[in-house]
């Protein structure tokens, strides 16, 4: 017999979370980095980054302005449900959430996840997360279905394109002569045999570059960490600029992080810094894309996913080869075994990154 799902009462933002001041550094990381085979002074390298920046990571503050900014969107849109928030490794954490929603009578929530890319890091582990909450939560915690994932939704593509073509112009320097790296987090390659992770970024990468007609872009990585016996995606940003240099040095490089939604401390201090300061020794001009955070086409996107789901749309907007990402995950989707070895080799200026797994990512 089947028991009829309840319609969906409310939405939920899953986040991965961040410290807020210097005091919540480093009970944070071994939160993110409990059970991982990450030396300690990966670590506390990893905590410095953070108190060079008072102990802060901008993700929560970030994830409060989008979801004020996807009440407004809804609300215009005549969506009336209340919008939680829940992190995977901070405070609001999950757990509280769904307490929270099952105490307001929440039944049946959509989520969205801040993450573009499907990997175990990105998709399934918050998956899991979810359904731990659920378990913690007791009988009566909301069912949480997500929505699909929006790689090559016109939406942030159109958001990503017209972010490139603002460092362009900051550039001032012609397109032709200007280099585009693409960045996302790297990950092991034992977890992207198991994902289409590279796949998304790739044709997203590609997307971007079509709709502004970049000629030179490429896709590489930033914040590998991990064992170093064990492989993961490559080239790396740093290693990518300096051979430009010494190759076919460009009249500029343009760094798009086009696997964080937001300005995390990965952008922060892996781009802003370390890949800014790799193009001032060389004397290449460097501007680094925005990422898409509340942009009016993103927002809209994310309200679009939503009222897919709500509408059950058979149509559903896509760019590219790929089409529009499933709505419900496959049972094997993404799985992730990290003593399996990686296949040699990722992809120099063709597949690589996004969040990760050994290092905080989304952080």
């Amino acid at each position: 017999m089947t028991t009829e799902m309840p319609p969906f009462d409310s939405i939920i933002l899953v986040s991965f979370g961040g410290p807020e001041g210097p005091d919540d550094v480093l009970p944070f990381l071994e939160n993110v980095l409990r059970g991982k085979p990450v030396p300690r002074e990966r670590m506390l390298e990893v905590a410095e980054h953070y108190q060079h920046f008072g102990g802060v990571s901008p993700i929560n503050d970030q994830n409060r302005q989008l979801l004020d900014a996807m009440k407004e969107e809804l609300t215009a849109a005549g969506i009336d449900l209340p919008i939680y928030w829940g992190n995977r490794n901070w405070h609001p954490m999950l757990p509280d959430t769904l307490q929270q929603m099952k105490d307001d009578g929440k039944k049946r929530a959509l989520a969205f996840f801040t993450s573009m890319f499907s990997c175990y890091s990105g998709c399934r582990q918050y998956r899991e997360n979810i359904a731990a909450a659920q378990e913690q939560v007791g009988p009566g915690a909301p069912i949480v279905q997500k929505v699909r994932m929006g790689f090559n939704h016109p939406g942030f593509i159109d958001a990503m394109a017209k972010s490139v073509g603002d460092s362009l112009q900051t550039l001032d320097q012609p397109a032709n002569q200007v280099k585009t790296l693409f960045t996302a987090h790297s990950i092991p390659l034992s977890m992207a045999d198991n994902c289409d992770y590279v796949k998304q970024l790739t044709e997203a990468c590609r997307l971007v570059a079509e709709a502004h007609g970049i000629s030179a872009g490429q896709l590489v990585v930033q914040s590998r960490s991990g064992a170093t016996q064990q492989p993961w995606l490559e080239p790396e940003v740093c290693d990518v600029i300096n051979e430009l240099a010494t190759s076919d040095k460009p009249a500029g490089v343009i760094v798009a992080p086009i696997g964080f939604i937001s300005d995390h401390m990965e952008v922060m201090f892996d781009l802003d810094e370390e890949a800014a300061a790799v193009c001032k020794e060389h004397d290449i001009p460097f501007s680094r894309a925005a990422t898409v955070g509340t942009t009016q086409s993103f927002v809209s996107m994310i309200r679009e996913l939503i009222e897919e789901r709500l509408e059950e749309r058979s149509e559903k907007r896509s760019l590219g080869d790929l089409g529009a990402w499933h709505d419900v995950c496959p049972q094997d989707c993404c799985l992730y075994n990290p003593g399996r070895p990686g296949k040699p080799g990722a992809a120099a200026g063709g597949p690589p990154a996004g969040v990760g797994s050994g290092r905080p990512a989304g952080t």
